[in-house]
């Protein structure tokens, strides 16, 4: 799995934070996304989907390997 983020597309929801703090986090500044880990281990990749999924600016892209 590999993760990508478009931080232009991002409204700051932090949906993805709720569903895998361990993979994304916010700006202090501004709340928009930053990636922790862009090739995340097998047991964070359901909730790494789950937060692509529950994106509502859909800024988040999952590409499976």
């Amino acid at each position: 799995m590999k993760i990508t983020i478009d931080q232009d597309r991002c409204v700051g929801a932090g949906q993805c934070v709720f569903a895998a703090a361990e993979v994304f986090d916010q700006r202090d500044e501004d709340g928009i996304v930053v990636l922790l880990q862009d090739s995340p281990p097998a047991s964070l990749q359901g909730e790494v989907r789950e937060a692509a999924s529950v994106c509502p600016a859909q800024a988040i892209e999952v590409q499976e390997d």
